[in-house]
């Protein structure tokens, strides 16, 4: 499906549909408002008609926001991609809701066919933006244009990022995932090294390799380098990469290891970012790590008893082989932090169920130090089209991942502020110079859905790539 923007008025565009968003207010001043009333529509959020003879689509909406319109967008071609129509065509909403509008389009109309003995048959092939607002308002041409491209591929990404993690575990494994990072940095000069084997081995990644070793499949530590001419900032961000997880030898119920191809999302989103900067030709160096690992069990299995010794030093009582990923990443952040010296370090991770419990499936969780660095990310983000919450440190919570054994435990001794804890235990690989530039990001209830809701379909979201780009194209502006 062609998704492109046209320097005309919408009246001169040639498309069998024309695409209106209404509100209540401007359903009453509509030249349709009868022929609607007829049909029941009342513009209410969301709320979908298609009047045939006419070739006009009508959603409606709350207000002309970018949270309604967006998901309006990906109401249409949800509805739209069932009639047999070959192109369709719209106005702009505003310069500030490009982005919505061609996000709800690109990630609303994406579905998973891989494993699909036969492929829906799509007929619709074009989305076509006029350069005209709604209301006959002239748009500045330029700033439309690096609005709608810059949406065109962050919304790409995040599909490129939703593909990778919905693929099962047997296909995407961690040398799959190298694979894929290696022809991506092929694709878009990116610079790509990839640790396994001896390489961990001599990186003294204990925790990381104990995890993988029951598993046929070897852990990868991978490393994307963007690198531009003068850039501004340096960031570093870090994915938990878990092709599958079912628990270890502390064993999940039957029930919690579906869906667990989805413990790679932090991975996954990693790429995806990488995939979006180097396209966006940003002026920021941006550096990708993944751990890649299976957490599986053989008579090699890591045990709940065990004492890890990870990369920076620190021992791990293991309590639970089911908390694998921040052991995964206490590796991964100590290799990063040793390789680059950034401004700032981000990981990002289906850690937790109890962030859900938090903060419900729809949000994501944020952990650190640096209160002004919450405030930054969510300022920049709010308009992302991702929802992101703070959760608080606090030192009567860090007691509980005391180890008398060791130097910390892989769980905590109540079952209390679990997402929480687990981003204490991350903290303890976070070398002093980097606290105030940390951030934690929780994906567990964002990174996949089982339900449609806004611009998703069932099976993985993408989260965190559009909200990790908004904030680096706000570092350019500073």
């Amino acid at each position: 499906m062609n998704i492109y923007l046209k320097n005309e008025p919408l009246s001169v565009i040639e498309a069998e549909l024309t695409v209106l968003f209404l509100s209540k207010e401007t359903l009453e001043l509509s030249n349709y408002r009868e022929r609607l009333s007829k049909t029941g529509f009342k513009a209410e959020q969301d709320t979908f008609c298609i009047l045939h003879g006419s070739g006009i689509v009508v959603c409606g909406v709350e207000n002309y926001g970018s949270s309604a319109l967006r998901s309006a967008a990906a109401t249409v071609i949800k509805n739209v991609k069932s009639f047999e129509y070959s192109a369709l065509k719209l106005s702009q909403y505003y310069l500030k809701n490009v982005a919505a509008l061609v996000e709800g389009f690109i990630m609303g109309g994406y579905s998973f066919e891989m494993y699909k003995s036969e492929k829906k048959k799509i007929t619709l092939k074009e989305i076509i933006f006029s350069n005209e607002n709604f209301n006959g308002d002239p748009l500045e041409l330029s700033a439309l244009i690096k609005a709608f491209n810059t949406a065109k591929i962050v919304a790409t990404a995040a599909n490129y990022t939703r593909e990778l993690v919905n693929m099962t575990p047997q296909d995407m494994t961690p040398n799959t995932m190298a694979v894929v990072a290696q022809d991506l940095a092929d694709t878009n000069g990116l610079d790509c090294t990839i640790l396994r084997d001896t390489a961990l081995e001599e990186e003294r990644m204990e925790a990381m390799i104990a995890v993988g070793r029951a598993s046929i499949h070897k852990p990868h530590l991978i490393h994307l380098a963007y690198k531009p001419d003068n850039a501004q900032k340096c960031v570093t961000l870090v994915g938990k990469g878990l092709t599958y997880d079912s628990g270890g030898l502390s064993l999940k119920p039957a029930t919690s290891m579906v869906t667990m191809k989805m413990d790679k999302a932090g991975g996954c989103a990693v790429l995806g970012m990488m995939k979006a900067v180097s396209e966006l030709n940003l002026p920021i160096e941006v550096h990708g790590f993944i751990g890649a690992a299976e957490n599986m069990i053989d008579g090699s299995a890591y045990k709940p008893d065990d004492v890890l010794k990870a990369r920076n030093g620190k021992t791990i009582e293991v309590r639970n082989t089911d908390a694998e990923g921040r052991l995964v990443l206490a590796d991964v952040l100590s290799y990063a932090q040793d390789k680059v010296k950034s401004d700032f370090i981000f990981d990002y991770a289906t850690l937790t169920g109890a962030c859900m419990v938090a903060l419900g499936p729809y949000t994501t969780g944020m952990m650190g130090h640096s209160n002004h660095l919450k405030h930054k990310l969510l300022k920049a983000t709010s308009h992302s089209g991702e929802l992101m919450g703070s959760l608080p440190f606090n030192d009567h919570l860090k007691k509980l991942i005391k180890s008398d054994i060791a130097d910390i435990c892989n769980v905590a001794s109540k079952p209390y502020g679990g997402a929480i804890t687990a981003a204490l235990f991350l903290d303890n690989f976070i070398t002093d110079e980097m606290k105030d530039k940390w951030m934690h990001f929780d994906i567990a209830g964002t990174a996949y859905t089982e339900s449609a809701w806004d611009v998703y379909t069932h099976g993985a979201t993408g989260a965190g790539v559009r909200m990790t780009i908004t904030f680096l194209e706000s570092l350019i502006e500073e």
